[in-house]
């Protein structure tokens, strides 16, 4: 298991791997990606199909 907070600090979203899903958000606001889900992501990402805004 691991967490990345967005914000560097411990009070902010952040990501989060638990078993087979990452989590995404903080508290109730969270949402639920399995790998293959969270995979997709980060490949949109790396091809640019996704970027900064």
């Amino acid at each position: 298991m691991s967490k990345i907070y967005l914000c560097g600090k411990d009070h902010c979203p952040a990501v989060e791997t638990q078993g087979d899903n990452v989590l995404i958000g903080e508290d109730k606001n969270t949402v639920v990606l399995s790998k293959t889900e969270w995979n997709s992501l980060v490949e949109k990402i790396q091809t640019g199909e996704l970027s900064k805004i």
